[in-house]
């Protein structure tokens, strides 16, 4: 589940905050980015359970209506459509989730008021008042409407936010990136009775366990090294000036492109330049664009960069 740029930027959060702490070793680094990534893959399965956490509530609501003293017809003859949405029963009744949600103590019990307050959002958006007022209840008007609380309601949720910052420093940061994941797993469900398995394992392929370690261990004891070759790549820059960010982004990539003969240079250089686009300077992307090209010219000419595997070898 977990892709290749977000381990990148995982990495990148854990030798960020490495080289400002002391006392700090490898080992400890490398444990550092396990957990973040662990949690990550936690928020991941309780957003999931958002949505289940919201119909549930919504019965609930419809059933103490139907307790007053003097209920009125809207409160005896209440629109069930939401209740009874068909995708969000799959994703009750899907154990995988149930059991991760439950081991974990991930569900939405202690934060009672939140659910309340998106509800109230939901019900008064025109997302949900189209869906109530549609005829019929297909399955993919069901699923429609869930993708949708995702996608066009969620993300817009400052209170959410704000919640799952307190739960964990690690979640604030990461929530639209995980509802993007999620959407994606909805849409490969086509059918109630063609579900797969929305509990995917937290690495893609056994390889990206390893990637991780090995550009975390082998960036970290290689920083210090860069240094000259990246001074010999900026000339026209002072080099004191750089942003730290910059530099940490450099040294990844530079570390991606000599110990990892497997992965394209022009794929190292793209991931590199794009995260650099959200998390340091407005310019960086570009002044990292430019040292890195240089450098890759630089280490060619010296053929330290030697890639391996299909269609790789001889790579210009």
């Amino acid at each position: 589940m977990i892709t290749r740029r977000l381990l990148r930027i995982k990495i990148l959060q854990v030798i960020f905050a490495y080289r400002f702490s002391e006392g700090k070793d490898l080992a400890a680094a490398e444990k550092d980015l396990f957990y973040s990534i662990n949690r990550f893959y936690d928020l991941y399965h309780k957003m999931i359970a958002f949505c289940v956490e919201l119909r549930n509530f919504a019965e609930e609501k419809i059933e103490t209506a139907k307790t007053k003293k003097i209920p009125t017809y809207e409160d005896l003859n209440p629109n069930t459509k939401f209740i009874d949405n068909q995708f969000v029963k799959i994703l009750e009744e899907n154990e995988a989730l149930s059991r991760y949600i439950q081991n974990n103590k991930l569900g939405w019990k202690n934060q009672r008021e939140l659910v309340k307050d998106f509800y109230q959002k939901m019900i008064e958006s025109s997302v949900y008042k189209d869906y109530i007022e549609s005829n019929g209840q297909s399955f993919e008007d069901d699923k429609l409407f869930v993708t949708r609380i995702y996608s066009d309601l969620l993300p817009d949720f400052e209170p959410l936010y704000q919640q799952l910052e307190e739960l964990s420093i690690y979640w604030n940061d990461e929530v639209e990136l995980v509802i993007s994941l999620i959407i994606k797993s909805f849409k490969k469900i086509n059918n109630k009775d063609d579900i797969p398995e929305l509990i995917q394992p937290v690495f893609r392929k056994d390889e990206d366990k390893e990637y991780a370690k090995k550009l975390l261990r082998k960036t970290l004891l290689n920083f210090d090294q860069y240094d000259e070759l990246i001074k010999e790549n900026s000339k026209n820059w002072d080099f004191e000036r750089i942003a730290f960010m910059d530099m940490v982004i450099m040294k990844m990539a530079i570390n991606e492109l000599l110990e990892f003969p497997s992965i394209p240079t022009r794929v190292t250089l793209d991931e590199y330049i794009e995260i650099a686009k959200y998390y340091s300077t407005e310019k960086s992307n570009v002044f990292i664009n430019g040292i890195l090209d240089k450098i890759v010219s630089h280490l060619k000419e010296e053929n330290k960069i030697n890639k391996q595997g299909r269609g790789l070898i001889g790579e210009q």
